[in-house]
């Protein structure tokens, strides 16, 4: 049973990955039927992320309430729902007003389950769970690629996306009983767990001025370490975003790549999360996560460059799948090291502060480049990699600095 319940929260994150990058990839052929600006998806991209920090920031209420699994189902539903709205807009307006739903639906349940993963199952599981986003993020450009090269039709590739997602609602619909069941199982085990082995400290995590205990209502912002690492995921997802939102767009301004192929090539970058993350979740068994994390930083860095340096479109294939490499440490491996990092009895405060600050970054740090794109040229992309980059690697290092024990 709790093979197949971890099946299904697999499949929950295959959900979230599916819409996340069908907006790059489709934008440079939306933009022209609807009338819009090379920017104006950076609008759109914005309002998906507000509704996300919104949902996640109250993540912690919602799931002490209603349960992971009913949050999970009617994230999911809005989401499908939200999908089948955008397969349907007939102008840009639109496609903000569905982007609302869209992005509430993400949040919570993004939250929800990276803190239960991280709780309950060890590294390689969190590594698989985010690898199973990239299966989602990898089949959405492929989709909208197929259907932008038989007719154009964009709005078909989000009304099939929108039907898998409404396939894994009915899905989820059925499984409910099973969340309750298995979670209660799982509390159990890992409290024996616990007594046996003293693997994660609750009560003795330090802070700027005391110390973290069960049932606290201590600010997460004052626990040590904490604030370098909002800053590490304000920046990862930021980068993460910016390569999915603005990649086709440089394909096809700077590489004179086709719409089509464009699309082919961000799926790509996309299968490179993925693949990266199923390997590193065996990795994850005999590397610590820090040292991965910063293998992650190096790969980023060299895909860059290679984007940055003017060579063929080939060397820009490259090192977008570099970058996607690089991507697939270290975001999971952040967010499993949040429990372990900063206690237990603070973890689902802490993840859902996390996941509204990495949708900040995802929010504002790519519609940014794309308003000075519009300016000047999107020949900016990779110098804006670099900095974002620099900036993690930053703040990483000084999470490791400020916690001498962490290994």
């Amino acid at each position: 049973m709790a093979t197949l319940f971890l099946i299904i929260i697999y499949l929950a994150f295959i959900s979230l990955g599916l819409p996340d990058s069908l907006l790059g990839s489709a934008w440079t052929v939306m933009r022209l039927d609807l009338h819009a600006s090379l920017g104006s998806a950076g609008i759109i991209s914005m309002t998906i992320s507000a509704g996300t920090i919104i949902s996640s920031l109250f993540s912690e209420k919602l799931i002490k309430r209603y349960g992971t699994g009913k949050i999970t189902f009617f994230s999911v539903l809005a989401t499908a729902l939200a999908l089948l709205g955008f397969s349907i807009s007939p102008s840009f307006i639109w496609l903000i007003v569905f982007a609302v739903p869209l992005g509430l639906g993400a949040g919570s349940v993004d939250a929800g389950l990276n803190n239960y993963v991280a709780l309950h199952y060890k590294p390689h599981h969190m590594s698989w769970l985010h690898c199973f986003w990239g299966v989602g993020a990898t089949l959405g450009p492929m989709i909208m690629a197929q259907n932008i090269q038989k007719n154009s039709n964009w709005s078909n590739g989000y009304f099939i996306v929108s039907m898998i997602q409404f396939i894994l609602v009915i899905l989820l619909f059925f499984t409910l009983p099973l969340w309750n069941k298995v979670s209660h199982k799982s509390e159990l085990d890992l409290e024996i767990d616990n007594i046996k082995t003293k693997d994660i400290v609750t009560d003795d995590i330090a802070t700027d001025d005391i110390a973290i205990k069960p049932n606290s209502n201590v600010s997460p912002f004052r626990i040590k370490g904490v604030k370098m690492a909002l800053i590490a995921f304000l920046f990862y997802c930021g980068l993460e975003s910016t390569v999915g939102l603005w990649g086709s767009s440089f394909l096809v301004q700077m590489k004179d790549l086709s719409p089509a192929t464009a699309a082919r090539w961000i799926s790509l970058y996309y299968a490179g999360i993925t693949v990266g993350r199923l390997i590193t979740g065996f990795i994850t068994m005999k590397v610590s996560s820090k040292w991965l994390i910063r293998a992650g930083q190096i790969f980023i860095f060299i895909g860059t460059v290679l984007l940055l340096l003017p060579f063929s479109a080939g060397f820009s294939l490259a090192g977008l799948i570099l970058i996607g490499f690089g991507c697939a440490p270290i975001y999971p491996c952040m967010l499993h090291e949040t429990p372990h990092r900063f206690g237990e009895a603070q973890s689902q405060k802490i993840m859902g502060v996390q996941m509204a600050v990495a949708y900040t970054g995802s929010t504002f740090l790519p519609p940014l480049l794309g308003f000075i794109a519009s300016i000047t040229s999107i020949i900016i992309l990779p110098v804006f990699l670099i900095v974002y980059i620099i900036a993690i690697f930053i703040s990483s290092e000084r999470i490791n600095v400020m916690m001498k024990d962490y290994i």
